[in-house]
Order: C-alpha cells, then sequence, then structure tokens
C-alpha cells in the first residue's frame, strides 16, 4: 500500500512539474491542479495510512494511540480540497481574460515559433 501510494505521489508530481514548464495556460492549471493532488496525497499519508481505523477516540475507555488515524492531516486535506478548488476556479477567470485581451493562450504572452 505505502509503495502504490508512493508511486502515485511520484507520478502526479512528475507530471504537474512537466505540465507547469509547458508554454500553454490550460496546460498550466492542469499541472497546478495535479501537484496540488500531490502534496494532498502527501499530508494524507503523514496521518498513518491505516485500513478500518477510526479517526476519532471514542473516551469510553483508555486510548492507544496506535489503534486511531491521525485526524489532523484529514482536516489539512480537506481544507486543502476547498481552497485548491477555489484557487483553479480564480485562476482559470483570469486566464481567460488574458486570453480575450491579448488573444493570445501562451504564458508569456508571445506565440513561439
Amino acid at each position: 500500500m505505502e509503495l502504490t501510494l508512493a508511486i502515485a505521489i511520484g507520478v502526479l508530481t512528475g507530471s504537474g512539474v512537466w505540465l507547469v514548464l509547458r508554454p500553454r495556460t490550460y496546460q498550466l492549471v492542469i499541472g497546478l491542479s495535479l501537484l496540488s493532488y500531490a502534496v494532498n496525497l502527501f499530508i494524507f499519508s503523514m496521518g498513518r495510512l491505516r485500513v478500518g481505523a477510526a479517526p476519532v477516540l471514542d473516551g469510553a475507555s483508555a486510548a492507544n494511540p496506535a489503534d486511531y488515524a491521525d485526524p489532523l492531516p484529514q482536516a489539512l486535506v480537506l481544507t486543502a480540497i476547498v481552497i485548491g478548488f477555489a484557487t483553479t476556479a480564480l485562476l482559470l477567470v483570469v486566464l481567460l481574460v488574458a486570453r480575450g485581451l491579448t488573444r493570445n493562450d501562451h504564458v508569456d504572452g508571445r506565440e513561439s515559433s
């Protein structure tokens, strides 16, 4: 499970960096989204991969922290997903306005030959 998650994070990061370095604005947006997904998976994996473990202590008995998942990374990832969605929407609106004004969709504003 850990190897699969590490490979997924690596593939998302590599693909995101490659797309961020591309000259077109749509590729930049997709690359930034992939990088944010990779960071979210990384933060989520820091909370220990526990299958079937409850994220919250029940308080009924003495709790062993090893039996529970860490809820903080889950809360951070949920917040990051919402912020990432809003940032992507704002970035798309700004890029659409810039494309309308410059009649070009290149990041640097000029067509490459």
